[in-house]
């Protein structure tokens, strides 16, 4: 599975944001997707993720209320809708990609396949 992530920009607080994700290669090797974060000097972090088949959503709750994640099966795409930034919400997104149902949905690790990082900068 390969990961093309997008939408990244520079907005103000308050502002909106939506970030998309295209997965592309074998389609069944996904369990769920999720979007992590990472800024400068800080350990990669865990967003959102969802299950690909049922649909189950998972926030942090620092971005509970405020992100919304999808998906559309059909079109192998995965969307990060971010409502009300705030200045700590700059960092670089990852998307990633999980093959096993094994594993926390909350962890970098367990996840398999990652995007490169596209840049989310919220200025106050």
């Amino acid at each position: 599975v390969q990961l093309q992530a997008s939408g990244g920009g520079v907005v103000q607080t308050g502002d909106s944001l939506t970030l998309s994700c295209a997965a592309t290669g074998h389609n069944a090797d996904k369990i769920a997707m999720g979007w992590f974060r990472q800024a400068p000097g800080k350990e990669r972090e865990f967003v959102a993720a969802i299950g690909w088949n049922d649909g189950r959503t998972y926030y942090a709750d620092s971005v509970k209320g405020r992100f919304t994640i999808s998906r559309v099966k059909a079109e192998n795409t995965v969307s990060l809708q971010m409502n009300v930034l705030k200045p700590e919400d700059t960092a670089s997104y990852y998307c990633a990609a999980k093959k096993f149902p094994s594993g926390s949905y909350y962890y970098a690790n367990p996840y398999d396949y990652w995007g490169q990082g596209t840049q989310v900068t919220v200025s106050s």
